[in-house]
């Protein structure tokens, strides 16, 4: 797959680079290391497409002033042939660097060839990644939080798969532990009020009305056989009947919002294996636990943790870091993932440092685990925070909130912001059919362009591909610029794979959607030159391409129709 910008700008450093060696071959300048120097895309591309600061860090090595620099090297090079109509030297020394007609129509050429694969790169080289994300608590109902993480974690998984990474999902399933004791000691509580009275409930205990819902259906199918059994049968019996059940829930309410994992991982498979044992033996071994009022401790601040933790509890119980240890040693070692990515509420901030002293301990690269940690959101409407949803009174939680507002403006707007950032999710706005709405502006874009294939259609014009002599004609300010965005999508899968940051997506395609309404509104598809009309249907065409490869990637509808 082809990434015309990333292409661009190692053609132009070889240009530089070859203009440098006739420098010093002919004595422009005298023999010397080239530095290091950047070829960017400037602010401002009025005077350029391209510019760079080669000149600028050469000047000590050459002994010379950048412009001086900058003046021979421009002399130097030989742009015919090139994707550059001219370079010229701007300031102390920026060389600035104007594209040629052809990089354009090659570029929309791309576009056009490529079709659902454009946006794909080789940047991740084939490396296995996993992607562990929302991995909510099992015991309750998926809140807003695990909303937003789900958006942005299947988003992410997305952006590597498309960067070229070997990509698998994976939640977590906290079946074990202090959690599922007190589900189950919740369970028992309500099941017995079923058959005896004066039974309270606890502040501590779940109080949900979930809960009563599966102890009297435990009830209907088993009666009172489970009254005067032995406390643990009768708890491990409850849980063994809620537990499944809110586990398929989970996976069925994800698969509504368009999740799908690779693998539901159990806590529970670390216990009963030996895996979260084996952690703590290997830490002992190692001479990085210490015995402190009879539990075990793990040297933590060794590794550059704030302070160490406790491993073994006095009561013999591990506590909850260990199998999250365990976890982690098993996605890095034992299935031998070259990296591991968390996204994670913001509170879990002082966790990570802590695991990744651990993994250091256990002789594992720490920088092989990335967290990405996820803010807040706040719903809103009519510009006040909501918090309870309108039918039911109740929290709003993923279910409800996709009771109200379309799957498409879902994942769309958890995705607006990048994850560590705060930010307002508008009710009001995500089910507003106008521009202001931005995936309604999106998705229009697209739609509006597969009108223009049906008026085609209606008028009786054969459609076909436009030559690059014809799209050599696309030379308005408005379609230079719109391909021009076009042209940059490889780079910003890549830059969002980079930086884990699928709202880059949504940017682009809101910025490629207002470059194609620019366009439309400034000038006709339909026109009465037939080869600049071809062009433009086919600029048209790799719109809607990119749009749609965009949207697919986020998992969110390409309509044909709004």
């Amino acid at each position: 797959m082809k990434d015309p910008v990333l292409q661009l700008k190692e053609h132009c450093r070889n240009l530089i680079a070859e203009a440098f060696s006739r420098c010093m071959k002919t004595g422009t300048l005298p023999e010397g290391e080239i530095p290091a120097f950047v070829v960017e895309i400037p602010a401002d591309i009025s005077h350029g497409d391209l510019a760079t600061n080669a000149a600028m860090v050469s000047a000590r090595v050459f002994r010379r002033a950048p412009r001086m620099i900058a003046d021979v090297l421009v002399s130097a090079m030989d742009l015919s042939g090139t994707a550059f109509e001219k370079a010229e030297v701007a300031g102390a020394g920026f060389i600035n660097f104007t594209l040629s007609r052809c990089w354009f129509s090659e570029s929309l050429k791309t576009v056009l060839e490529e079709k659902e694969n454009y946006g794909r790169t080789g940047f991740g080289g084939g490396k296995k990644v996993m992607v562990e994300f929302v991995s909510a608590n099992p015991t309750g109902p998926m809140h807003i939080g695990n909303a937003r993480g789900g958006a942005i974690g299947d988003g992410l998984a997305s952006v590597l798969d498309w960067a070229g990474y070997d990509v698998s999902r994976e939640f977590y399933v906290n079946d074990a532990g202090n959690q599922v004791a007190k589900f189950g000691h919740s369970l028992e509580l309500r099941y017995l009020q079923l058959y005896k009275e004066g039974i309270e409930m606890p502040e501590d205990c779940y109080l949900g009305a979930d809960i009563i819902e599966h102890a009297r259906n435990f009830a209907a199918i088993h009666g009172d056989a489970y009254v005067n059994v032995p406390e643990e049968e009768r708890r491990q019996a409850l849980v063994d009947y809620a537990l499944p059940l809110n586990i398929e829930g989970l996976e069925r309410d994800l698969g509504k919002y368009r999740i799908h994992y690779d693998n539901w991982f159990r806590e529970s498979t670390l216990h009963n294996n030996g895996e979260a044992k084996k952690v703590v033996d290997m830490l002992t071994e190692r001479g990085y636990t210490y015995e402190e009022e009879g539990a075990l401790w793990f040297r933590a601040t060794e590794f550059g943790a704030d302070k160490d933790f406790v491993l073994v509890r006095s009561n013999g119980f591990f506590t909850y870091v260990v199998p999250d240890i365990a976890y982690h040693y098993n996605k890095l070692v034992t299935r031998g993932f070259d990296l591991a990515i968390d996204v994670l509420g913001a509170d879990h901030h002082g966790y990570v440092p802590r695991l990744k002293a651990a993994l250091q301990a256990l002789g594992v690269d720490a920088g092989r685990l990335d967290v990405v940690l996820m803010q807040m959101v706040r719903l809103v409407r009519g510009g006040e925070v909501v918090k309870l949803s309108k039918r039911s009174g109740k929290a709003i939680t993923l279910v409800t909130l996709l009771d109200e507002v379309p799957i498409d403006a879902a994942r769309f707007y958890f995705n607006l912001r990048e994850a560590n950032s705060q930010f307002d999710f508008d009710l009001d706005l995500a089910v507003e059919q106008s521009s202001q709405n931005p995936v309604y502006y999106v998705q229009y874009a697209h739609a509006r362009i597969c009108s223009i294939a049906a008026k085609l259609a209606a008028e009786g014009i054969m459609t076909r591909e436009a030559s690059v002599e014809e799209m050599d004609l696309l030379s308005a300010s408005e379609e230079v610029e719109l391909i021009r965005h076009l042209a940059k999508l490889p780079g910003e899968i890549a830059d969002a794979a980079r930086n884990y940051d699928p709202a880059r997506m949504t940017r682009y395609a809101i910025d490629l959607a207002t470059l194609f309404h620019k366009f439309y509104n400034s000038h006709k598809v339909i026109c009465g030159d037939e080869s600049l009309m071809y062009a433009r249907i086919a600029l048209c065409e790799a719109v809607k391409t990119a749009l749609k490869n965009v949207l697919t990637l986020l998992k969110i509808t390409a309509p044909e129709s709004m």
